[in-house]
């Protein structure tokens, strides 16, 4: 799709615009980061350099996040110095519509979103994990322990119960409950320790096994015994990554693997959601900016116009954790809960645009 010489020049300012500001943040972030982890200096084995490891991990997380307040910022501010150069006016004194700014904005945006899908797919994901991996890996201490027993885990018949998750995925201290198909228990292993071999298949090592028959009980012991489960590496990949971190792929097997489970889902699937939709909210705030670039200086300087391209991503970025909060609590469609913040950015930037051009 080839673009016309008037696109190219605002390609060109917004791109460059837009590189600035998400750099700016990505520096400002960083910083906050590093403040915050230095707190964590000392734990274990964590140190100065594990703390700046980290913190250069999460950053394309944090890119990701900031790509649509970016885009806007960036965007509002390549336009308004346009306008002040008079350059908007004569694109427009030369028979240039909104529509065609508008298409050409978003011919624009498509880059912006393509970035934005390909950094929250496969950049992302990977480095968080790495990051958590590195912080517990320094720190000496286990992934995740949501009660004082461990893990709890539900695996189609069978409950588990895992005392710690180790950063490479391996297991310590595992009890796995199985029922028969009317819940009645049936047997209690308990193995000192798990690794993931393949296909589905763990190799437990230190396995006490007590079988229940009627009113008799015998115990078993293995020094090793290979366990048969639809836990995988990736799917304890979740306690190392938030949900709005994810890939798509590691969202979805998740998901699959709760709903055979009969658990839950509405926040996965709100996830799962924007991480289709987020990537669109480049366009919106493209559209969003727009009305800025034709109020000229009845609005006053350039720095005024930033800040409230400031608010209203931040604005944007509050409303979107919000409906995913209120998607989850009041089980709304998954669909509603993603796309409601950028319909309604959309609507504001519609309803902006009518304002600035009746006047």
């Amino acid at each position: 799709m080839a673009l016309k010489l008037y696109e190219r020049h605002l390609a060109r300012e917004i791109y460059a615009s837009t590189a600035l500001v998400l750099t700016a943040f990505l520096m400002l972030f960083a910083f906050f980061d590093l403040i915050h982890e230095l707190e964590s200096i000392g734990k274990g084995g964590y140190q100065l350099q594990h703390a700046l490891g980290y913190v250069a991990l999460t950053l394309p997380g944090r890119l990701y996040e900031l790509f649509p307040i970016g885009v806007l910022i960036g965007t509002l501010y390549a336009l308004t110095v346009l306008a002040r150069h008079s350059e908007i006016t004569v694109l427009r004194a030369a028979g240039l519509s909104t529509r065609d700014l508008l298409f050409a904005l978003a011919k624009i945006g498509l880059v912006f979103a393509g970035l934005t899908l390909l950094v929250g797919e496969f950049l992302a994901p990977p480095a968080e994990r790495a990051a958590q991996q590195l912080r517990l890996r320094a720190m000496g201490s286990m992934v995740a322990q949501e009660f004082r027993s461990g893990l709890w885990v539900r695996d189609e018949r069978a409950f588990v119960n895992v005392r710690e998750v180790l950063p490479d995925a391996s297991l310590q201290n595992v009890r796995i409950f199985d029922f028969d198909d009317r819940f009645q228990l049936q047997s209690i292993s308990q193995a000192e320790r798990g690794r993931y071999i393949s296909a589905g298949t763990w190799s437990l090592e230190g396995v006490v096994r007590t079988v229940f028959s009627g009113d008799s009980a015998s115990v078993e012991r293995h020094a090793q015994l290979n366990w048969k489960s639809a836990l995988n590496p990736d799917l304890l990949a979740v306690l190392l990554v938030v949900p709005e971190r994810m890939s798509l792929v590691n969202l979805y097997l998740y998901i699959r693997h709760l709903s055979a489970n009969q658990q839950k889902t509405d926040r996965y699937d709100i996830a799962m959601w924007k991480k289709l939709i987020y990537p669109l909210a480049a366009l919106v705030m493209m559209a969003l900016a727009l009305p800025f670039a034709y109020m000229q200086d009845r609005m006053g300087a350039v720095s005024i116009r930033v800040f409230a391209g400031i608010m209203l991503g931040i604005g944007f970025h509050m409303l979107n954790g919000l409906f995913s909060s209120l998607g989850v609590i009041n089980s709304w469609p998954p669909f509603f809960s993603a796309i409601t913040p950028s319909v309604l950015f959309l609507m504001t930037a519609g309803g902006m645009l009518w304002w600035v051009e009746r006047r």
